[in-house]
């Protein structure tokens, strides 16, 4: 077991040692778009599926409540809370719009919109990122491996450097922890 677990946070490690060394860049592009839109009165509209919609959640809850300090909140939605919303279209519409109609709904000037998928496949986020898009919102995918559909739909992407689901999700929630932590250093002041 021991063994086991040294191998595990190693490999959380090394990812995280690569978006060091490759990815700051995209971290900034990131944060810059969210506080550009925040600025403006925008809000970040965030949604995934399962542990990725648990991280959206939590993005969009630093940002409303806060990151380290007692300050105004930001405008932010996590796509994934309301359950009589997402019911009711996966019922009526299927499960591929759940987050495109919201956006559909939702989505205001100045808004950016930001996916989550570990693969970057989920049909659902890429025909959300689609909606955000032909809405004239602007995007941001969080994806790992290949980037998948969504990396190439999306203004700016973050891929991570993995294909294993758990690293991916761990070095999401610490760019997501990122770029709170500079909007609110840069608005909350």
């Amino acid at each position: 077991m021991r063994e086991k677990i040294k191998e595990i946070l190693l490999e959380s490690i090394q990812v995280k040692e690569e978006l060091l060394r490759s990815k700051v860049g995209v971290i900034i592009e990131i944060a810059g778009l969210l506080i550009e839109s925040l600025k403006k009165g925008g809000k970040a509209i965030l949604f995934g599926n399962g542990g990725s919609a648990a991280d959206a959640q939590h993005i969009a809850a630093e940002l409303i409540g806060r990151f380290k300090k007692d300050r105004t909140a930001l405008a932010a939605i996590a796509l994934t809370t309301n359950t009589s919303v997402i019911t009711a279209l996966a019922n009526d519409y299927g499960y591929e719009v759940i987050f495109s109609k919201q956006i559909e709904a939702l989505g205001q000037k100045n808004d950016i919109v930001i996916g989550l998928s570990t693969s970057g496949k989920a049909k659902n986020v890429v025909l959300a990122l689609k909606q955000a898009k032909k809405s004239g919102l602007r995007t941001i995918a969080f994806t790992g491996g290949d980037g998948g559909e969504i990396a190439k739909i999306a203004d700016i992407s973050i891929i991570i450097p993995s294909c294993i689901t758990a690293r991916v999700q761990e070095a999401h929630i610490t760019v997501g922890h990122i770029i709170c932590e500079l909007a609110e250093q840069e608005l909350c002041q």
